[in-house]
């Protein structure tokens, strides 16, 4: 696979190579993003922190923003309907040194979001939008923001071509397209040539994409159609925190050898790694609980039985762990067409809205009860 060697910045920080992590609720806590950092460089970014539960210091939300002390930029996305609210928020992060980075999420096409107006709904209020990113952007300071969204509502409400100008005009750093509508949610595919529209169209910041990348060589296939500055990976790294040394390799510009897939023992000892590192954070019983939703994941594809598969999903101690991964066989091999989708693709449906949200693009008004008391998506 021929080498496509990109330079990113995202406002002073250089990220090489164009790697970015998607935020996921319940997936991208400290642990996991130091799992994924130990098998490469690219930017990490923690899960979807509400700016209501910020400003109000819910408990929850203040234990989320964790970040490892090495862990350099520290990456957090923002979700907000209201432009005071996002403001107060960013000038929280500043002003307590909270993070590094700064991503505005308008992706997110969950119900629960999207009905209150927020995530992948809010961009279609073109006058709010702008307003929102304005205030984030005014607020940071020397902190850069980037802004993260979908194509659009469905195929008769597009937006991102104004979403990315938008932004591009307020003073983001970078902008991403996740190239699905609000209404595909994850299922079919992204399509590729909305992000190269989006490119043509903003160019004076990075864009980045995001979607269907599920091997390294996809990344390299999405920036080679579409000119886009890095790639957004998601649910490609679910089980798979090694594609970072994979995505580091075919970026690399001396076009190093890709790496040898691990063995189903390889695995193992990531999937052990990972235990460790949820039981530093989390504690042993909760960390163990976590790691039981990321078992099916590691196992994808790979010929284990079941029993040993329901063993693994209910371990409560490290010696039941051990005891259930020393009866997987270490020598068999990764298997072939196992690098691809993985995690929740489900079924396109009805984007849910606020009532009359379309009567007016250009409507500034916040809807009642539109940010989330709570974080993580």
């Amino acid at each position: 696979m021929p080498a496509v060697r990109r330079s990113l910045r995202i406002g002073p920080y250089r990220v090489d190579p164009p790697v970015v992590l998607a935020p996921m609720a319940g997936i991208t806590g400290v642990a996991f993003r130091r799992l994924c950092r130990e098998h490469g460089a690219g930017l990490y970014v923690c899960e979807m922190i509400t700016s209501r539960a910020l400003v109000e210091r819910h408990p929850g939300t203040l234990r989320m923003i964790s970040f490892d002390a090495a862990e350099r930029p520290r990456s957090m996305q923002l979700y907000g309907v209201d432009p005071a609210t996002v403001r107060k928020a960013v000038e929280m992060v500043r002003d307590e040194d909270l993070a590094d980075h700064i991503d505005l999420n308008f992706g997110c096409p969950v119900p629960k979001v999207t009905r209150r107006g927020g995530g992948a709904a809010l961009p279609y209020k073109r006058a709010l939008f702008g307003e929102i990113v304005r205030c984030a952007v005014e607020a940071a300071g020397v902190i850069p923001v980037t802004v993260k969204f979908r194509i659009g509502l469905d195929d008769e409400h597009r937006t991102f071509l104004d979403a990315g100008r938008i932004a591009q005009d307020a003073g983001v750093a970078a902008v991403a397209l996740h190239a699905r509508t609000a209404a595909q949610r994850y299922s079919g595919n992204a399509d590729w040539d909305a992000i190269a529209a989006l490119k043509q169209a903003v160019t004076s910041i990075p864009v980045l994409g995001n979607g269907d990348i599920f091997a390294a060589g996809d990344a390299i296939r999405m920036v080679e159609h579409t000119g886009c500055d890095g790639v957004v990976v998601g649910r490609g790294c679910l089980g798979r925190p090694w594609l970072f040394t994979e995505l580091e390799a075919a970026f690399r510009a001396d076009s190093t050898p890709a790496p040898t897939p691990p063995t189903l023992g390889q695995v193992a000892t990531v999937l052990r790694r990972h235990a460790e590192l949820l039981a530093e954070h989390l504690g042993t019983d909760k960390g163990l609980r976590d790691l039981r939703k990321h078992v099916s994941w590691y196992l994808h594809g790979f010929p284990v039985g079941g029993d040993v598969r329901r063993t693994l999903g209910m371990v409560s101690s490290f010696a039941e762990l051990d005891e259930a991964l020393a009866r997987l066989d270490p020598d068999a091999p990764f298997p072939p067409g196992a690098d691809g989708p993985r995690g929740r693709q489900g079924s396109p449906g009805r984007v849910a809205l606020p009532q009359g949200w379309l009567e007016d693009p250009m409507d500034l008004a916040v809807p009642s009860g539109a940010d989330l008391p709570h974080s993580g998506g």
